[in-house]
C-alpha cells in the first residue's frame, strides 16, 4: 500500500521541513536568506523547465494512470475543501433554536461530514494507486531509455566518465523522479486547489477577505520561488556535484582494490576519500541550512496571512456581519489549509531539489552518439575481408586539431595476417578502433570488401570483427553466457565446440558447474590464462571472417602461453587478422609486419624483409628486445 511522502524534520539538499517551533536566530537567518538572495543573479530557469519537461512528456506516455491519479487527488482535495464549508452549516444549525427542522438539518450535515470524510480517504487511496503504476512505469522507461543511450555513447566519453558517477547520477535521478512526482501530482495540485476554492468561497462571502488570502497566497508562492531558484538551488547543484564525485572516488578504489593492497595504500586511499567526503560534507551542511532558512521564512510569511484571516473574521463577527457558523467556517477552513499554506513552500524546495538531483540523469538524455548509424544503413556482408584505408585522415579531439593520422593509405588482402608495430602512441590501436568504427574518420574512407563501413550499421559491423584483447572483460555471469554473448542464440553443442577449439574445455570441465559456472566480476574467478581462452572461444563462436588480437600473450605463464598460442593459431585460418604486437618474437611467422611512428607507416614487409634492412626501424626494436 502506498503512502502519502512522509514529512520529516530535516530533508536532503535543497529543501527542508522545520518544526513550528523555530529557533531564536530565526530573524537573523531570515535576513542574512533575503540579503544574500537578493544579491544572486537569476539562475536555473533553464534546468526547471528542461527538467519538468521530462518527466511531463514521460507522464504523458501513460494518460490513463496520470487521469486516475489526477482525479483521485482532485477529488479528496474537494472532499478537504467542503469540509469546512459543512462544519460551518453544522454550527449554524445546531446555534438555533431547537427546532424539528434545525434537527434534521444538523444529522443532515453530519452524514454530510461522514461521507466527505470518508470520500476523501477513498479517493485518496485511488489516487496513491494511480501514482504508484505511473511513477513505476516511468522510472523504468526512464532507466532503460538512459541505459541504451549510456551504451552508444563513444568510446572516448566512457573513457572520460567514471562508471562509479554515471550509475550514481542515473540512481539518483531515479529516486529524483519518485519524489517529484509524489510532490507535484499529491502535494502541490491539492494545495493549488483547496487556495483556489478557499479564495473563491470566501470571495463569494466577504470580497476582501477572499482577496487577502488571493495576494497573500500569490505572494507566499512568489516567495518560495524566488527562494527556491535563487537562492536554494545553487548550493544544492554545487552539493549533488560533490556526491556525483564522492561516488566516483569510492567506484575507483573498490574497482581497483587489489592494486591499492598491492602497494598497501589502504591509508592513502581512506584520506582521499575523507577529503572528498569533507568537502562533500560542507558543501551539503551549507545546502541544508539553506533549505532552513529558506523554510522559515515562509513559514513566517504564511503566518502573518493566517493571522490577517483570523483578525478580519473577528472584526466581522464584532460589527456583526458574520455569525457564528461564518466564524466557525473560517476557523475550521484555516485548521484545513494551515497545512497546505506551510507545507507549499517546503514542497516548491522538494521541487527544486529533485529537480537539482535530476538534473545529470537528463544531461545523459540530450548526449548524442559521437558515432551514429546513417539513415539507411544497411547490413555489412563479409566473404572475404579484404581491408581497405584510403587517404584516412583522423585525429582524437583531445589533441586539439592535431592529426594523429593524415593520408593514411593501406591495403590487406583477405585472409592475410599482419601485425601492427611501434612505440606507443604511434597509431596501432587507434587503426583497429577505427577498423570497428568506433570513431569517425575526418577524411578518406574505410571499406571491408569494397563496402565503406561509414554506410553499414554498427552492429553488422562489429558482429563481423572478433576481438581478443589483452586483458579480457568478462561479465558476472555463466561461462556459457560469456562464450556466447556474441552469438546469443548459439546452441550449447557450439558452445563446447567454441571451447574445445579454443583449449578452454578441460579447465571448464574441472569446475564444479561445468559451463553454468559464475566467473565474478570482470572474470576475477579465473586465471589470466583461463580469461585469454574463454575470449578466444568467444571469437571461435562469432564466425567472424575478421580478427584483431591485442597481443594475448604477453602477460601469461609459459604452459598458458602455448595453450593460447594453439588456439590462436586455429583462430587465425583462414580469417584476415590484425595483431597488435608488443613482443616481436611472436609475430615473425605472420604474413606482414607494418611499422608505425607517429602515424605514419614507416615501413612494411614479412619479418625476414624487415630484418634485412640496415638501420631499419623494425630491426632495431627487434634487437633491442633479444637483448
Amino acid at each position: 500500500m502506498r503512502t502519502a511522502p512522509a514529512k520529516v524534520s530535516r530533508s536532503g539538499p535543497g529543501g527542508a521541513c522545520v518544526p513550528d517551533a523555530w529557533p531564536c536566530g530565526f530573524l537573523h537567518q531570515g535576513a542574512l536568506a533575503m540579503a544574500s538572495f537578493f544579491s544572486r543573479p537569476a539562475s536555473g530557469r533553464h534546468e526547471f523547465s528542461a527538467v519538468l519537461g521530462f518527466v511531463w512528456r514521460r507522464w504523458r506516455t501513460y494518460p490513463g494512470f496520470l487521469a486516475w491519479t489526477l482525479v483521485g487527488i482532485a477529488a479528496a482535495t474537494v472532499a478537504d475543501v467542503m469540509m469546512p464549508l459543512v462544519a460551518g452549516w453544522l454550527v449554524s444549525d445546531v446555534s438555533r433554536p431547537a427546532a424539528r427542522t434545525a434537527v434534521h438539518r444538523a444529522i443532515w450535515d453530519v452524514a454530510g461530514l461522514a461521507v466527505l470524510g470518508l470520500g476523501g480517504i477513498i479517493a485518496r487511496r485511488t489516487a496513491y494507486v494511480g501514482i504508484t503504476h505511473l511513477t513505476s512505469r516511468v522510472m523504468t522507461g526512464i532507466v532503460t531509455e538512459v541505459f541504451a543511450r549510456v551504451q552508444r555513447l563513444s568510446s572516448e566519453w566512457h573513457a572520460s566518465n567514471f562508471a562509479g558517477s554515471t550509475v550514481r547520477r542515473i540512481t539518483r535521478g531515479l529516486g529524483a523522479v519518485d519524489t517529484l512526482g509524489d510532490t507535484l501530482l499529491l502535494m502541490l495540485v491539492p494545495e493549488g486547489i483547496v487556495l483556489c476554492a478557499t479564495t473563491a468561497v470566501l470571495a463569494f462571502h466577504w470580497p476582501l477577505m477572499g482577496l487577502v488570502l488571493a495576494v497573500g497566497s500569490a505572494a507566499l508562492v512568489a516567495l518560495s520561488v524566488m527562494l527556491t531558484l535563487r537562492y536554494v538551488a545553487p548550493s544544492a547543484r554545487l552539493a549533488n556535484a560533490w556526491d556525483t564525485r564522492m561516488g566516483a572516488t569510492l567506484s575507483d578504489a573498490v574497482t581497483c582494490n587489489a592494486v591499492v593492497k598491492a602497494c598497501g595504500a589502504e591509508s592513502r586511499e581512506d584520506a582521499r576519500l575523507a577529503w572528498v567526503a569533507g568537502r562533500w560534507r560542507q558543501r551539503t551542511v551549507r545546502s541544508w541550512l539553506r533549505g532552513t532558512n529558506s523554510a522559515n521564512l515562509q513559514n513566517f510569511a504564511a503566518l502573518l496571512m493566517r493571522m490577517v484571516l483570523i483578525a478580519g473574521v473577528a472584526l466581522l463577527w464584532m460589527h456583526g456581519r458574520a455569525g457564528p457558523g461564518d466564524v466557525a467556517y473560517v476557523l475550521t477552513m484555516m485548521f484545513v489549509i494551515q497545512g497546505y499554506l506551510r507545507d507549499i513552500g517546503q514542497q516548491i524546495s522538494v521541487v527544486q531539489r529533485s529537480v537539482n538531483e535530476m538534473e545529470e540523469l537528463v544531461a545523459l538524455f540530450h548526449m548524442q552518439p559521437a558515432v551514429a548509424d546513417r539513415p539507411g544503413a544497411v547490413a555489412l556482408r563479409v566473404t572475404q575481408g579484404h581491408i581497405r584505408f584510403a587517404h584516412v585522415r583522423f585525429g582524437y579531439e583531445r589533441q586539439q586539431g592535431r592529426l594523429l593520422f593524415d593520408d593514411l593509405n593501406l591495403d590487406i588482402a583477405p585472409g592475410s595476417r599482419v601485425a601492427l608495430v611501434g612505440p606507443s602512441g604511434s597509431g596501432k590501436t587507434t587503426l583497429t578502433r577505427l577498423l570497428q568504427r568506433l570513431y569517425d574518420v575526418q577524411g578518406g574512407r574505410i571499406t571491408i570488401d569494397g563496402t565503406d563501413i561509414a554506410t553499414v550499421t554498427q552492429s553488422s559491423l562489429r558482429g563481423q570483427i572478433a576481438i581478443v584483447p589483452q586483458e579480457p572483460l568478462l561479465f558476472h555471469r555463466s561461462l556459457a553466457e560469456n562464450i556466447a554473448y556474441g552469438r546469443p542464440d548459439a546452441t550449447m553443442a557450439e558452445i563446447e565446440h567454441a571451447a574445445r577449439q579454443a583449449n578452454a574445455a578441460d579447465f571448464i570441465a574441472r569446475l564444479p558447474r561445468g559451463y553454468a559456472t559464475m566467473v565474478g566480476e570482470r572474470g576475477v574467478k579465473l586465471s589470466g590464462g583461463e580469461r585469454q581462452r574463454i575470449a578466444i572461444a568467444r571469437a571461435f563462436l562469432s564466425h567472424a571472417r575478421i580478427v584483431i588480437m591485442d597481443e594475448a600473450t604477453s602477460s601469461l605463464d609459459s604452459h598458458s602461453e602455448t595453450l593460447v598460442q594453439q588456439a590462436m593459431e586455429r583462430l587465425m585460418a583462414g580469417r584476415t587478422v590484425l595483431v597488435i604486437a608488443h613482443r616481436l618474437s611472436t609475430v615473425m611467422g605472420l604474413d606482414r609486419i607494418i611499422v608505425f611512428r607517429h602515424g605514419q607507416v614507416c615501413e612494411d614487409g614479412p619479418h625476414d624483409t624487415l630484418m634485412a634492412r640496415e638501420g631499419g626501424i623494425y630491426r632495431g626494436l627487434f634487437e633491442l628486445q633479444s637483448l
